[in-house]
């Protein structure tokens, strides 16, 4: 774990210096004063930009992090959260994983802090450090998440349990593609395509082996994205937000136009609530994960993933992450073997005096009055937890690179020209940032302890709203909230990754292929942009592709 220090504060005034201890510079240039830097350069606005573009770009703490010892400790010590294993010990640090789980830490998927790499055919492999893949299994039909598997599925247990599916049996198996155009541009310069299929068999799904009915199912993968500028998305304001989805309304541009299920006749139709974990209802605007199926930071993916990837509880969290139908729990406690070794287990979870209906004479109602419980033990502190959080909300984003380079300047002219700048939105103000927390956990002195990054303007290109490419093997559903650019172009360099794994489900092995993805059907919102893209000269194509990867 580094340490980079490059702000210095004087007065109430912060300004940008590089110190790294990394002997590479990076792409940056190396201006007299920061006031030869154009605004862009700040991705992250003056409170949130780093200047490190090394191999650690994405780690760094923002400036409001340093300036504060108290928080910058807590920053460093959430970072070790994110880092390091979770053990399937009954205490310590880092105790609880399990009994089912997805990863044992948030870095196996979440490389160098950014977005998880793409895996070459064959197993399902989450064992290796940089398989941000996460299965997504969901009823064809309906379009919903199968109900016998958790939402993000599992495939690991602690004995004496087994694992909802066996990854033995998945397989990943990538597909060349051609499109419309026979992957060539007008001027002959071809490009490849290719797109990933997952495949779960009914012998690897563990209630299907015991009995029940799963029905119809499809698979698709996700890929994790990158964690560094979280908290600086969610310090832009519900008004803002709102204002873009009436604009893109009215406009009309787009022939998807907007997800009905989210917004319709200037107003939200869907929005985020938690009841579940002590919230009050209070409804916000969805704003993360590809499905935006999460609101404020706070009660968003990284909060939601520190308890089920690992399943270690916390306070506002005493129960496991299954599946909804309670079709685990149901086969799990009927089934022998696990039968056999639960009285071991459960004697290092409980006492029968804390939890006397885990100790009872029926073994299966013990299994199942254990895994349905909603007074497990606590096993991640709310301190740590409020750490964790600290270092989410904590990491800012690397600046821009090449700002004076000719082409880089072309091609950011271009990128606005041909429509990319419409979904691709460059900037941002930010609002307040009151911090909100629909569980109602970061409230009072809680909330206080987290950074917070009022009215800077930022460049996270992107305009926090779904759309739909129409692509083979598309995102389930089809829509996808379009994904931040910044920092993206420093993805190998901070992961190892062997391609620059773009898209939803690192289809796209570059820049380019991921822009020519956007329009392999004319039904996809960014058809007529891909088509002005093609008209362009090779110069000015790879212009844009240089500017994207800059910023």
């Amino acid at each position: 774990m580094k340490k980079t220090c490059f702000y210095v504060i004087l007065g109430a005034a912060l300004s940008l210096t590089a110190c790294s201890d990394d002997d590479v510079k990076g792409d940056n240039p190396s201006p007299e004063t920061p006031d030869e830097l154009p605004d862009w350069y700040y991705t992250g606005g003056e409170l949130g930009t780093t200047s490190n573009s090394t191999s650690t770009a994405f780690e760094d703490p923002t400036a409001v992090v340093e300036a504060d010892a108290t928080m910058n400790a807590a920053f460093n010590r959430g970072e070790q959260f994110f880092e390091k294993p979770f053990t399937s010990n009954f205490d310590g640090m880092r105790h609880g994983l399990g009994p089912l789980y997805i990863r044992s830490s948030c870095i196996h998927c979440h490389p160098g802090y950014g977005h998880g790499k793409s895996q070459n055919s064959g197993t399902f492999n989450t064992n290796e450090i940089g398989n941000g893949y996460l299965l997504v299994v969901y009823n064809p039909e309906t379009e919903a998440y199968v109900p016998w598997l958790a939402g993000m599925p599992q495939t690991y247990a602690v004995a004496p349990f087994k694992a909802p599916l066996d990854e033995s049996q998945i397989t990943i198996t990538w597909h060349e593609y051609t499109d419309a155009f026979g992957n060539k541009f007008p001027d002959g310069e071809t490009y490849q395509l290719r797109y990933p299929e997952v495949d779960i068999p009914r012998s690897a799904i563990y209630v299907a082996n015991r009995g029940y009915d799963v029905g119809e199912y499809e698979v698709r993968l996700e890929s994790t994205i990158g964690i560094y500028g979280t908290g600086l998305l969610d310090a832009i304001s519900d008004e803002d937000l709102k204002a873009e989805y009436a604009k893109q309304e009215q406009d009309g541009y787009l022939p998807n136009g907007l997800n009905p299920n989210i917004f319709a006749n200037g107003d939200w139709t869907g929005q985020y609530a938690n009841t579940a974990q002590g919230g009050d209802g209070t409804k916000y605007p969805y704003r993360y994960t590809y499905a935006l199926s999460r609101g404020p930071l706070q009660d968003a993916a990284g909060a939601n993933a520190f308890w089920n990837i690992t399943n270690a509880t916390r306070s506002d969290r005493r129960f496991h992450y299954l599946d909804a139908a309670g079709s685990y729990a149901q086969y799990a406690s009927q089934d022998p073997d696990i039968q056999a070794g639960f009285p071991s287990y459960i004697a290092k979870v409980s006492t029968p005096e804390e939890h006397p209906e885990w100790f009872t004479d029926n073994v299966a109602d013990n299994i199942y009055n254990y895994l349905t419980s909603k007074t497990l033990p606590v096993e991640v502190s709310d301190q740590d937890y409020i750490d964790l959080m600290v270092w989410h909300r904590g990491l800012a984003v690397p600046a821009a690179r090449n700002v004076d380079d000719e082409d880089v300047l072309r091609g950011k002219e271009l990128f606005s020209e041909i429509g990319c700048a419409y979904c691709h939105k460059p900037t941002w103000t930010t609002g307040d940032d009151e911090i909100r927390d629909p569980a109602r956990f970061f409230t009072g002195d809680k909330a206080k302890q987290l950074p917070r990054y009022p009215h800077q303007k930022i460049w996270p290109y992107t305009d926090m709203v779904q759309h739909k490419l129409h692509m083979v093997n598309d995102i389930r559903t089809g829509w996808c909230r379009t994904t931040p650019l910044w920092g993206r172009g420093l993805h190998q360099r901070c992961t190892g990754a062997e391609y620059a794994d773009r898209l939803h489900d690192c289809r796209a092995r570059t820049t380019m292929e991921a822009i020519m993805w956007h329009g392999t059907s004319e039904q996809s919102d960014a058809y007529y942009t891909v088509q002005k893209f093609r008209e362009l000269s090779k110069e000015d194509r790879e212009a844009v592709v240089k500017f994207i990867d800059s910023i």
